[in-house]
C-alpha cells in the first residue's frame, strides 16, 4: 500500500521568505522525495499558505497574513536578518497550486493503476521516475509517451482479438489528433487535465489546425468521451468535468436508393458485364436483407436455414435473424451451386464498381451535401451514384422496409439496431411512411377530382 505526503520545507526557506512544496511518495517501507514544480519552477510559499491538516496552499488576507509572518519568532528573526518584508500569495496563487496539487495526486494513482493493468511490480522510484518522464517528456532511452496515451494503446491492443478493425481505428485516430494538439499547443494531454475547458479547446484545434468539418469533429470528441468513460472504469482516475461538455451533432443527410432506383438496378441487364452483374447482386442483397459488410463478407451456407438467415453478427456480436424474401432468396438462388452464398470481393473494390454500377443504372439524381467546418456552411452538389457506398445497402433497406409499411421496431429487429434515437433519423426522412401506413390502416383513396 503507497501513500503520498505533500509538505513544506521551512528548512528550506529562500531570500523572499518562501519554502518549496515538497512530494514525499512512499511504498513498502521505501520512500521518494522530490521537490513540486510548476512549468519547471519551484512552487515555494511563505508558511502561514500551507495547511499541514489539508496539505494545501490556503490564502490569508494582507492584514492578518503580515500579524501572522512576525508572530513566529524564529520565522521572524530570519526574514528580519535579510530585510524581507514577506509579502503572502494571492487567492488565485492558492487555486493554481492546489491545482497542481491535486493533479499530482491524480497522475500518480494513475501511473500506479497502469502497471498494475500490466501486471507490473513497481518500486517507489519506478512510480516517481515515470512521473518525472511525463513532467519532462523524455526517458533516457526513447521519447516518452504520456500516460493517457500509453493506456490507449493498451486498449487498442487489449480489444484487438475482439473488436473490427474499423472501430479500433477510430480510436487509433483520435490519439493522432490528441499528439498533433499537443505538439502544436504544448499543452499536455493528461487524464487530470481533459475537463470541459480542454475540450472546447481541443475541438476549436480541430476546426482550425485539423481542417477537419463539424460531423468528423464530433466523432473523435464522442469517441474521447468513450474512451474516459472506459479508464474510469478501469479504476484510472480523470477529472470528472469533462461530462459538462456538450457535443453538438449535425444531422446528416441519409443518402439510400428510393423504390424506383432500386428497380432500376436490380432491373438492368448486366449480361455483357459479370462484373457488375455480380457486384449488383451482393449490393441488392444487402439492400433486401440490411446486411453489413462485414456480414455478407462472413455469410456462409451454414447461415442459411430454410426461409432465413441466422448468424452472429461480426459488429455486435448478437444473434440476428433475417427472413429472406422473394429478392434475397432469388439472389441466393442465382448462386446456388457455388461453395460460397454470395460472389464476395474485397470492400474497396466492391464500392469502386458499385458506383460505376449504379451510374449504369441511370441513378444520377443531383444531390446536395452540405458541411459545416466551425461556422463556415460548404456546399458540394454530386450525381447520385458518387455517394453510393456498400453501407447504403443497409439504408436502403432500412428506409424502404419503413416506406412499405413495417413499423421501426420490426425493422430494428432484423438490422440488429438497439438504439433508437439513432434509427429515428430513418423514420424523419422517409416522407412517404405517414401516407403508407395510413392507407395500410384505413385503405387507400381515390384521388378526389375538383368541383
Amino acid at each position: 500500500m503507497s501513500t503520498l505526503r505533500f509538505a513544506l520545507r521551512s528548512d528550506k526557506v529562500d531570500k523572499s521568505g518562501k519554502c518549496p512544496i515538497e512530494l514525499i511518495y512512499q511504498i513498502a517501507g521505501q520512500r521518494k522525495k522530490i521537490f513540486l514544480e510548476k512549468d519547471g519552477k519551484l512552487i515555494k510559499l511563505n508558511y502561514i499558505n500551507w495547511s499541514i491538516e489539508t496539505q494545501t496552499a490556503v490564502y490569508v488576507a494582507y492584514p492578518k497574513a503580515k500579524k501572522l509572518l512576525y508572530a513566529n519568532i524564529e520565522f521572524a528573526n530570519i526574514l528580519q536578518s535579510r530585510g524581507i518584508q514577506g509579502i503572502a500569495i494571492l487567492e488565485s496563487e492558492a487555486d493554481g497550486i492546489n491545482s497542481v496539487i491535486a493533479g499530482t495526486r491524480l497522475q500518480i494513482a494513475n501511473i500506479e493503476k497502469l502497471f498494475e493493468l500490466n501486471k507490473q511490480k513497481y518500486s517507489d522510484e519506478d512510480v516517481i521516475n515515470k512521473f518525472k518522464e511525463a513532467k519532462t517528456g523524455v526517458t533516457k532511452k526513447t521519447e516518452h509517451r504520456e500516460l493517457l496515451f500509453d493506456f490507449m494503446d493498451k486498449y487498442i491492443t487489449d480489444h484487438e482479438p475482439r473488436r473490427a478493425k474499423g472501430s479500433l481505428s477510430v480510436y487509433k485516430s483520435v490519439k493522432t489528433h490528441l499528439q498533433n494538439y499537443q505538439n502544436s499547443t504544448g499543452d499536455k494531454v493528461r487524464f487530470e487535465s481533459i475537463n470541459k475547458a480542454f475540450f472546447e479547446r481541443f475541438q476549436s484545434f480541430l476546426i482550425s489546425d485539423g481542417k477537419l468539418n463539424n460531423t468528423t469533429i464530433a466523432k473523435v470528441l464522442s469517441t474521447l468521451k468513450t474512451f474516459l468513460s472506459y479508464a474510469e472504469e478501469n479504476d484510472i482516475l480523470v477529472n470528472g468535468n469533462y461530462r459538462k461538455f456538450q457535443i453538438k451533432r449535425e444531422k446528416l443527410e441519409v443518402i439510400a436508393l428510393t423504390n424506383d432506383e432500386f428497380t432500376a438496378l436490380l432491373e438492368k441487364d448486366f449480361t455483357e458485364n459479370k462484373k457488375f452483374d455480380r457486384v449488383r447482386d451482393i449490393f441488392c442483397f444487402s439492400c433486401a436483407t440490411g446486411l453489413r459488410v462485414s456480414d455478407l463478407i462472413q455469410l456462409k451456407r451454414e447461415h442459411i436455414k430454410k426461409d432465413e438467415i441466422k448468424l452472429t453478427v461480426k459488429k455486435t456480436k448478437t444473434e440476428l435473424i433475417i427472413p429472406l424474401n422473394k429478392i434475397s432468396a432469388g439472389i441466393l438462388d442465382k448462386y446456388k451451386d457455388q461453395a460460397k452464398p454470395l460472389p464476395m470481393i474485397s470492400s474497396p473494390k466492391l464500392n469502386e464498381y458499385i458506383k460505376e454500377a449504379c451510374e449504369a443504372a441511370g441513378i444520377d439524381d443531383q444531390i446536395e451535401i452540405v458541411r459545416f467546418r466551425g461556422a463556415n456552411r460548404e456546399t458540394t452538389i454530386y450525381p447520385k451514384y458518387k455517394l453510393i457506398r456498400i453501407h447504403t445497402g443497409r439504408k436502403t433497406f432500412v428506409t424502404l422496409s419503413l416506406e412499405k409499411g413495417m413499423s421501426a421496431e420490426q425493422v430494428m429487429a432484423i438490422t440488429g439496431h438497439s438504439d433508437y434515437s439513432s434509427f429515428k433519423r430513418y423514420v424523419d426522412i422517409t416522407k412517404k411512411l405517414s401516407k403508407v401506413v395510413m392507407a395500410k390502416a384505413w385503405g387507400e383513396v381515390n384521388h378526389l377530382k375538383a368541383v
